[in-house]
């Protein structure tokens, strides 16, 4: 890639104005369609297959690496994707600062760095607190869904969950609906490990 090229502006790549601010899908997209959040999309494999398989929603890719983030706009601009923005921006920000009351329709977090290491779980994304913040954007009706392959984070974030207790949790079968696998679990399913899930629902 030359230097001319390197500095074109990515399509689908969405600044905000103002990261003190908030904002909504309208802001993002310009449209109120309904507004889904892949928090850590990393390569943009579920990302696109989603966006791809649902046009009638936009989907907003929360990445911090930029390296990622401009792998994943280039695919969603090579397959004409117009449903499709990646942020680069830390997870925890977007959702506890970011993000509009209400504004997220489903919100995914697949395979998220567990930090299994005792002195790193502080820093582990699923807490209470996330909880509490899930409960502020995504709108009454609307879900939250988390896959992981460690078992010891799984019952971390089913802990977590049943201390916030205000998230009813639903049922998730495999087949339930269309539902891509990500790079990640691809790869850990090829391992022979086992990936657990879990989808709740904020009430109406």
């Amino acid at each position: 890639m030359n230097q001319l090229e390197a500095r074109e502006p990515m399509l689908c790549e969405y600044t905000p104005k103002d990261y003190f601010g908030q904002v909504s899908g309208v802001d993002i997209f310009g449209n109120d369609h309904p507004l889904e959040i892949d928090l850590g999309c990393g390569d943009g494999t579920f990302l696109l297959e989603m966006a791809q398989h649902y046009p009638e929603r936009n989907f907003l890719g929360v990445e911090r690496l930029l390296g990622r983030v401009k792998k994943v706009c280039r695919k969603a601009e090579k397959l004409g994707l117009t449903n499709v923005k990646v942020l680069r921006l830390d997870s925890k920000y977007v959702v506890e600062w970011l993000l509009s009351p209400g504004c997220v329709s489903k919100l995914h977090l697949l395979c998220p760095d567990p930090w299994p290491k005792d002195r790193h779980h502080k820093r582990r994304l699923v807490q209470v607190s996330f909880f509490e913040a899930l409960e502020k954007v995504i709108m009454p009706g609307g879900e939250f869904y988390f896959k992981t392959d460690h078992s010891e984070y799984f019952e971390w974030s089913q802990e977590k969950a049943q201390l916030f207790g205000r998230f009813p949790e639903l049922e998730w079968a495999e087949d339930a609906f269309f539902y891509p696998k990500t790079d990640f679990q691809v790869q850990w399913e090829g391992e022979g490990k086992s990936i657990h899930r879990m989808r709740f629902q904020r009430p109406v």
